[in-house]
């Protein structure tokens, strides 16, 4: 299916979203927010898939709301969280699946929360995070005031948050905020190679895993205890579980289906 403001695929196993409104830096509009749900959806829907890969078309990730197409409207602001940004979000949080950010250029707002959300970021030397909420007398939104104290801690939070200070890829390696950064010439085939691995990767056992750090944010010890004990009885059920063993025994490299 095309879509008017994303670019979305699915080829062995790995599905990809590209937000394309290039020329005004993939900011979102209320058409973009509803093709990258419906896309997410489909990912959760289609049991081929095995990891997801987000990134924007031409220079930058993704610049946020799109300002100037609201512009001189009068509109709830919190309708449009709960509508656009919010199932968004959640959606990524919530696939049995890993999502991986192609981090090509400037994340900011909206568009940083977007990278945030995600559970693994390769960022290219020259990308940026901002929160720029600040900058025209917002808060954050889109799960930004979640993901962000948590990966830097909250006085770095607070700055970023009330200065909109500009994180640099390299910054935001050493403070935990992304996974790995790489040279420009070099994000698409890093990016690959990451999609890859996760694309052969025992999915289920993953997606429980994602579950489970969902879930510690807002557990203690003896819930995460009980939970993982009941998370690792389905894993040990699963068939990439009895592949995995098997493999060990015969000194092979398994071969994960994903069940």
């Amino acid at each position: 299916m095309s879509y008017e403001t994303i670019l979305f695929e699915v080829n062995n196993n790995i599905a990809s979203i590209t937000l394309n409104r290039p020329d005004v830096y993939n900011a979102f509009n209320e058409q973009q927010s509803a093709d990258i749900i419906d896309a997410l959806k489909k990912c959760e829907k289609d049991k081929s898939v095995r990891v997801l890969v987000i990134t924007g078309a031409g220079k930058a990730f993704c610049s946020g709301q799109d300002l100037k197409s609201i512009a001189g409207t009068k509109r709830s602001l919190s309708e449009s969280i709960y509508k656009r940004y919010n199932p968004m979000i959640k959606a990524i949080r919530n696939l049995p699946m890993p999502v991986i950010c192609k981090l090509n250029g400037v994340a900011a707002g909206a568009g940083c929360s977007l990278a945030l959300a995600c559970d693994f970021i390769i960022a290219s030397e020259n990308a940026t995070l901002i929160e720029v909420f600040i900058n025209v007398g917002l808060v954050l939104d889109s799960g930004s005031s979640y993901f962000l104290p948590r990966l830097v801690g909250s006085a770095r939070a607070f700055e970023m948050s009330t200065m909109g200070t500009k994180v640099q890829a390299a910054q935001a390696l050493e403070w935990g905020m992304v996974n790995r950064v790489v040279k420009t010439e070099e994000l698409d085939s890093e990016t690959i190679k990451i999609a890859e691995y996760y694309s052969k990767a025992p999915t289920k056992a993953i997606a429980m895993i994602k579950r489970m750090m969902n879930k510690s944010f807002h557990s203690d010890l003896d819930t995460m205890l009980e939970y993982e004990a009941y998370c690792q009885e389905i894993a040990g059920r699963s068939e990439d579980y009895s592949e995995g063993v098997a493999a060990f025994v015969e000194k092979r490299k398994p071969d994960f289906k994903g069940r």
